[in-house]
């Protein structure tokens, strides 16, 4: 049966092959990103594989254009299946104590205050579906802290908190709360934290093989066609060259 699945962020990365996937599938999507541009040629994209595509422009991070688009759904779009908080970000690299206070207003904006102002906004539609499923992408760093790491750990270490609270709380409505929590996948998010500097960024995943937001997308979807009563409450995944965040094995 086909649902409704809103995917954040997704315009490129994760967000971008989940929404594909998904579409394959047969499911109908709200795709949410700030660059409009990347939005169109997606939903012109998902459209051709005969499902419903609605595309949403505004910034996690700015909670009156959350509320402003998602408040006023159109009446078919008022009840979503799955919510992907997929948005996120890592943005600078630093010593704490050299740290840049924009940056971690930034992720903090984004990948905390960002992920409640649209899960408390969606979360009436969710309360309509026969068995609503919230996934939030976390990372390994919401599972241990590394050298330059700091505020982007804590924004993921809140993810993971918060993803267990929303567990908790919605336990009595019946809506599945999913934590994925991938390890490097060589996407834009280095490219973003180094502030555009492709070299740098490219550096990340010199000497091993990574995994892709494909790879990541295969997860996402796995978590929701299992049966109703089944839920996988926190997974982690990294590639295979990959133990942890301090660990790899480099062929350099």
């Amino acid at each position: 049966m086909a649902k409704r699945v809103i995917i954040t962020g997704a315009t490129s990365g994760f967000g971008r092959e989940t929404a594909k996937l998904f579409a394959k599938n047969g499911h109908h999507l709200i795709i949410t990103g700030r660059r409009q541009e990347r939005l169109t040629a997606l939903k012109a994209e998902l459209a051709s594989f005969g499902v419903e595509v609605l595309d949403l422009c505004f910034d996690v991070q700015d909670k009156t254009a959350v509320e402003k688009s998602l408040n006023t759904l159109p009446a078919p779009w008022q009840s979503i299946d799955i919510l992907i908080n997929n948005a996120g970000l890592a943005s600078g690299m630093s010593r704490i104590q050299d740290g840049d206070i924009s940056d971690w207003d930034k992720m903090i904006d984004t990948n905390v205050k960002g992920l409640l102002y649209v899960s408390k906004t969606v979360m009436p539609y969710l309360k309509k579906a026969n068995a609503a499923h919230i996934i939030n992408i976390g990372s390994t760093a919401g599972k241990e802290v590394y050298l330059n790491g700091n505020v982007y750990c804590a924004s993921k270490h809140a993810v993971d908190a918060i993803s267990k609270a929303m567990r908790i709380d919605l336990l009595p409505l019946g809506i599945k709360v999913t934590q994925i929590c991938p390890g490097m996948a060589e996407t834009e998010f280095s490219e973003v934290r180094f502030h555009g500097d492709k070299e740098k960024a490219k550096a990340v995943y010199n000497g091993f093989d990574v995994m892709t937001p494909a790879d990541v997308a295969e997860v996402i979807y796995y978590t929701t066609t299992l049966p109703k009563h089944v839920c996988i409450n926190d997974l982690t995944l990294t590639s295979t060259a990959q133990a942890n965040s301090f660990y790899t094995d480099r062929q350099l």
